[in-house]
């Protein structure tokens, strides 16, 4: 375990401006990381669909759902024959 340890405080201490920044330094990296996992959710395409397309279709299924459940829309009536 100690020896893992030492070697993650290794890799850590390779990342530049630890007396400067501290902790901080390490804020670009995972601003970066951010970014391309955005990227990759607006056009990345799995099947037919990115993952904008699902949440926007979601989000107009449950304003749908939400309107018949408060009995604003309306649905179609149905045509009695006499």
């Amino acid at each position: 375990m100690f020896r893992r340890s030492r070697n993650l405080k290794y890799v850590l201490s390779l990342v530049p401006g630890k007396r400067r920044l501290g902790t901080y330094r390490f804020l670009p990296i995972f601003f970066c990381i951010g970014g391309v996992m955005e990227w990759i959710m607006i056009n990345v395409r799995i099947g037919k669909e990115t993952f904008y397309d699902v949440y926007r279709r979601k989000q107009s299924e449950r304003a749908y759902q939400g309107k018949i459940d408060e009995g604003v829309t309306a649905e179609p009536a149905s045509v009695e024959k006499h």
